[in-house]
């Protein structure tokens, strides 16, 4: 009987152990939001108590890009640890809603999106790409997405355990994975609460980015953003007092960041560092160290990867991410770092660029097609028409004016330690002739690695990765 006793009590503990021994990990997402605009970024125009004490206690890294500047290619690429345009998912607008994301009827698409007879549709991953979410499940986790699920292919029903439904989770007796989306800074909020009050003075706020005149108008859209951004804070703040009263705060990874740049226009939907560059950080559990290079260039790719790795999971070899926490943390660090854009909505385009420490290179390969695109969306912005108003009359100083060129150069290369925000374009200047070719060649050799699937037209493409002939 004492033997049983024992054998049972070494069961029970074992189960104990191995439960113990996978940790929580929980994400925050904020929606539209580019890395200078937060305190824990130098940014002095807002405070943002809870995410500001949060962020004391984190890993803050300094170089964390979206592999594309939209959120549905971006969030494919976090899920999936792939480059959008290497699985198809690189155009946005294109999710077709299926399984159990079916959200209604699905919207006809606009007059203008029309004209390109492009149906919605979504991408067939290969058989042996699974998403990090599936293979937590697999290792025993719980997971859970509260709430965006457009990620512009067929995901599967084994993805999360739970999605869009309220979870409590004193009742999940499984180690977690938790994505919690805060849509109150989404691009849309920026003429939805455009009358709300004002949490910050326009006129004290300090900065004003250089690619935007200093004018009654923007300093108002700055503070609607401040104001939303203060909002979400909030949120954030009830969440984290919900895991802490769970006992799930000091024990668990919790990561901070950003689906892409920020609801400006030359923001959101721009190859730019205010549409690629975005906030990042991660609180440790109690007692974990890690020892790492906070300058370093992180991706989304490296998500997949990196979640895995901290849950002791091995990597699939299909993946392009490297982990940068965790038992399969990576030896090496990225010297380039890459990122795409394509179709927005009703614009088609194609636009690649890599960067190094100091320098980024950009491929336009529609230049007929100016940087700011007619997205009938965005139009709904002030700030968006009345840029486009200063530019019609000429108001906009000549920088500020380049965003709405036509035709762009087909290539653009930015010394981004003296010119952070882009507005100094070297790409004709015989003195950086070498590093232009140097980081074309570069970007080459990566597109034909990854087999970029943006070479091809689309119409072509969705025969290719759709079940439809």
């Amino acid at each position: 009987m004492k033997k049983l006793c024992f054998t049972l009590f070494s069961f029970l503990f074992l189960i104990s152990c191995e439960k113990n021994s996978k940790p929580n990990i929980f994400w925050i997402v904020v929606e539209d939001q580019s890395q200078y605009l937060f305190p824990f970024y130098s940014n002095e125009d807002i405070n943002l108590p809870n995410l500001e004490k949060l962020s004391s206690e984190s890993l803050v890294f300094q170089n964390m890009y979206a592999t594309y500047p939209v959120c549905a290619p971006a969030r494919s690429s976090i899920i999936t640890g792939m480059y959008p345009n290497s699985i198809g998912t690189h155009n946005m607008r294109a999710f077709q809603y299926d399984n159990y994301f079916k959200q209604g009827k699905i919207s006809e698409r606009s007059k203008k999106e029309q004209v390109l007879e492009i149906p919605y549709y979504s991408s067939n991953l290969a058989e042996s790409i699974e998403t990090f979410p599936e293979i937590l499940r697999k290792n025993g986790y719980y997971t859970y997405n509260r709430s965006k699920g457009d990620y512009n292919f067929k995901i599967s029903d084994s993805t999360w355990t739970e999605y869009g439904n309220e979870v409590d989770l004193k009742l999940v007796d499984k180690p977690l994975f938790a994505v919690y989306n805060y849509n109150i800074t989404h691009e849309s909020r920026m003429w939805q609460r455009d009358k709300e009050k004002l949490v910050i003075n326009p006129n004290e706020i300090d900065f004003i980015p250089p690619v935007f005149p200093d004018d009654s108008i923007v300093r108002h859209s700055l503070a609607v953003n401040y104001s939303n951004l203060f909002e979400m804070d909030k949120q954030v703040g009830e969440l984290i007092d919900q895991l802490k009263k769970n006992d799930l705060y000091e024990n668990s990874y919790i990561f901070f960041y950003s689906d892409h740049g920020g609801p400006f226009p030359r923001h959101k939907r721009a190859i730019y560092e205010t549409g690629t560059k975005v906030p990042f950080f991660v609180k440790l559990p109690k007692g974990v160290n890690e020892k790492v290079d906070k300058n370093q260039f992180l991706s989304f790719v490296d998500f997949a990867s990196t979640v895995l790795s901290i849950a002791n999971i091995e990597i699939p070899s299909e993946y392009q991410g490297k982990a940068f926490l965790g038992e399969f943390k990576s030896k090496t660090k990225r010297e380039y770092l890459f990122t795409s854009s394509d179709r927005f909505d009703e614009n088609p385009d194609r636009i690649r660029a890599v960067r190094d420490n100091k320098f980024k290179y950009i491929r336009n390969y529609f230049p007929e097609n100016s940087h700011a695109l007619d997205v009938e969306y965005r139009t709904q912005m002030a700030l968006m028409r009345h840029l486009t108003s200063l530019h019609l009359q000429n108001k906009l100083s000549p920088k500020q004016n380049l965003w709405f060129r036509t035709p762009k150069l087909a290539e653009e290369l930015y010394d981004l330690d003296n010119d952070p925000f882009e507005l100094n374009n070297l790409s004709n200047n015989p003195d950086y002739t070498d590093k232009l070719n140097n980081l074309s060649d570069v970007l080459d050799k990566w597109l034909d690695e990854i087999d970029d699937l943006g070479r091809i037209p689309e119409k072509e493409l969705i025969k290719i990765i759709t079940d439809e002939n």
